[in-house]
């Protein structure tokens, strides 16, 4: 890539966002590790702090094993309305710099500030001037990764954390991938990990001396996608305001169900969140998927994929049941139930009238 055609890509990341902002709003946590969620014996854990990562406590794992590793961890009950409002207070400092922003989450978002709002000349003092702004308009801190394609900023928003920033240049960009675990790559899951390992793919310079026609052969239509990353490659734009592809809600349940009248209800519950959602968005769709987690761990799902799209609660509630019913009876005690709808599709609200209610298949 020309120098001409280089792309300015930050990363913006924001450090241990939930629980920063708990020590933040209530100073007897600051320097404590603390962790947000619930300690009950069914909890996860949303954040973890710096101070209990330290511990090995991390977001998604179980409240019962981040206590073992940390006895002293204090459990704050999630309040997302507040990150939600703090969120939007860090969007629009992004705002001021580049119409370019594609948010990943809550606390992080790819800007393409190639040709910045400010006048500023180097992304890197862009981003430099976005974490102070955000730091003293929110008391907050970000760390940032700054390259000239998405995958690479990714990458190095983890290489200066907390509080941090750290520039891949075009020059450096095939030997910085080279040197890190395959596991460390964006769109890289475990199970992928996994298997590349076998295949004896560890890093990135493994994976950059595979030809593309064996990564199709192993990986499918990812194949060319992991060639690219291998040598630092990644044409994939900035696309602000990415369409919602999906709506879900799941949840573990304090106790197993058995009961099919209480499975029923769980699945209601979900179903009813995910509908709360499309109504307030006006997003509706076409397949419904639920998914059942069984006592042992195991994890089975069910979907179905409409001749149209739902645009009643009651017509999504009927393909839940319908698909949960499809387990029965259960082949182990349920500890998790969850609902997804997608599939989106622009909604004409004449539509429900053909759908009417015989959604659900004997």
């Amino acid at each position: 890539m020309s120098e001409g055609n280089t792309r300015k890509i930050i990363h913006v990341d924001m450090d241990a966002f939930y629980a920063s902002v708990e020590q933040r709003d209530d100073p007897s946590l600051r320097g404590r590790p603390v962790a947000v969620g619930h300690a009950a014996k069914r909890g996860v854990v949303a954040s973890a702090s710096y101070e209990a990562r330290t511990f090995g406590v991390r977001s998604a794992m179980p409240s019962s094993t981040a206590l073992r590793k940390c006895p002293d961890l204090v459990f704050v009950p999630p309040r997302f309305e507040v990150y939600r409002a703090v969120s939007r207070q860090i969007r629009a400092i992004l705002a001021d710099y580049t119409a370019l922003i594609e948010p990943l989450s809550l606390d992080e978002a790819y800007l393409d500030v190639t040709e910045n709002l400010r006048g500023i000349p180097t992304a890197s003092a862009a981003a430099a001037e976005i974490r102070a702004r955000i730091f003293n308009e929110t008391g907050l801190t970000a760390s940032a990764g700054i390259s000239y394609n998405k995958f690479l900023a990714k990458l190095a928003s983890d290489h200066r954390k907390p509080n941090g920033q750290f520039v891949v240049t075009p020059a450096m960009g095939a030997a910085f991938v080279e040197t890190l675990p395959v596991g460390k790559f964006h769109g890289v899951g475990p199970v992928t990990a996994d298997k590349m390992k076998r295949l004896g793919i560890f890093t990135g310079a493994d994976l950059r001396r595979q030809s593309l026609e064996f990564l199709q052969q192993h990986f499918g239509k990812s194949g060319p996608w992991y060639h690219a990353i291998a040598n630092g490659e990644d044409n994939s734009p900035v696309v602000p305001n990415r369409p919602r592809k999906s709506s879900g809600s799941e949840t573990t349940f304090t106790d197993d169900l058995t009961d099919p009248v209480a499975i029923e209800a769980g699945v209601l519950a979900m179903a009813d969140e995910v509908w709360a959602w499309c109504e307030k968005a006006q997003a509706f769709g076409r397949t419904v998927t639920v998914k059942i987690k069984y006592a042992d761990f195991r994890q089975v799902t069910r979907s179905r994929t409409l001749p149209a799209i739902i645009t009643s609660q009651e017509s999504l509630r009927k393909v839940s049941i319908g698909l949960v019913r499809t387990v029965f009876p259960p082949a182990n005690r349920i500890r998790l139930l969850g609902v997804t709808l997608s599939s989106f599709e622009s909604v004409d609200r004449s539509a429900e009238e053909q759908l009417g209610l015989g959604l659900v298949g004997p």
